[in-house]
């Protein structure tokens, strides 16, 4: 990520609400992302789509919070001890996991508009060879959009002689560089194509009055609302700050740019949160399930769909089936065709 909590020393305030912040996320997202994981690899009888897709973005959010001790010892001491290399690493682990979540919120959106505008071809697309491949895909491509954190991230000492992890460019065109980069890569790019996505899908529901699967619909239109909440206020600064340094001003210079330098320590702090919020949703999504399954609520609510099933028993599988557990009803062609047309299972 372009910038950091870590960041040159801020007000007592702004101290005290990063620690708050990152505690919570700490608190929340590493016990709540750690059971995802479980369950999905543990409590599942077969993997879905999504479900390979939610434990991909768990791993993702998981990866970020392990960074958040040292971020929290850095802002809670005031100077960084981790060493260029520590600094580069753990900017390197967050520019990584932000980029693979959106890009995994995009393909969960691509996903149900292809099973909405393509049911068959959405059926016979969901392999357990072409989910593997468009997983790595999507890391692959996140380690190298990510890697601009890495040149240009290091560690400078401040006035008062402490350490900073900051972000250090040779030139105007490099900050602007930078920042735009991230912001139309990590951000605009992507949330283009979901929102296509979910206009596509919402016309041809329309036009086809499909009954939605509401509770699996509404998680994934939780999480992508939820990451562009955390992350949209952020790019918007990445972007008045690559304008700034496109019309000659120095980074934090003049009222307007100190202001811009304060929005971004605390939103990129609010950006961790953005990790430890998907447990929390999953809970809101899944409703009653909660209840009747206890802890196996969110294996029920990643259930695969009838189209996955048959495809799992043509050889093509998602997942894996429990030893033992009753194999599904292979769907009619009418079941087929609705459960693969619905893109919200």
């Amino acid at each position: 990520m372009a910038t950091n909590s870590t960041s040159p020393a801020a007000p007592s305030s702004l101290g005290v609400m990063a620690i708050t912040l990152l505690s919570v996320a700490l608190a929340v997202g590493l016990p709540g992302n750690s059971f995802v994981v479980w369950s999905i690899l543990v409590k599942m009888r077969t993997l879905s789509v999504t479900a390979l897709l939610v434990l991909n973005l768990a791993l993702a959010d998981l990866a970020v919070l392990l960074t958040a001790p040292f971020f929290l010892h850095s802002v809670a001491r005031g100077t960084w001890v981790f060493g260029v290399t520590g600094c580069r690493l753990f900017h390197y682990v967050c520019g990584v996991s932000m980029y693979a979540s959106v890009l995994l919120i995009t393909a969960m959106s691509l996903d149900r508009s292809l099973a909405v505008a393509r049911p068959f071809v959405s059926q016979k697309l969901r392999t357990k060879a072409v989910a593997w491949w468009l997983l790595a895909g999507i890391w692959v491509v996140s380690v190298l959009l990510a890697t601009p954190v890495i040149v240009y991230r290091t560690v400078v000492p401040k006035n008062n002689g402490s350490l900073v992890c900051f972000p250090k460019y040779g030139s105007a065109r490099e900050t602007a560089f930078h920042l735009l980069f991230e912001a139309i890569t990590g951000f605009l790019l992507p949330f283009l194509a979901v929102v296509a996505s979910y206009s596509d899908i919402g016309r041809r529901l329309r036009a086809r009055r499909f009954r939605r699967s509401r509770r699996t619909g509404r998680l994934v239109a939780l999480i992508i609302l939820a990451f562009a909440a955390f992350w949209l206020p952020y790019h918007v600064v990445n972007l008045a700050e690559a304008g700034r340094a496109l019309a000659g001003w120095a980074p934090g210079s003049g009222p307007w740019g100190q202001r811009l330098h304060l929005a971004r320590r605390v939103l990129i702090t609010l950006a961790f949160l953005s990790s430890s919020v998907n447990p929390v949703l999953y809970a809101c999504a899944g409703g009653g399930l909660l209840r009747l399954a206890g802890v196996g609520f969110i294996a029920k609510l990643l259930e695969g769909t009838g189209s996955e099933a048959s495809s799992t028993r043509r050889g093509g599988t998602l997942g894996h089936t429990v030893r033992g557990a009753p194999a599904p009803p292979e769907p009619g062609p009418a079941e087929s065709l609705t459960a693969s047309a619905n893109p919200l299972e």
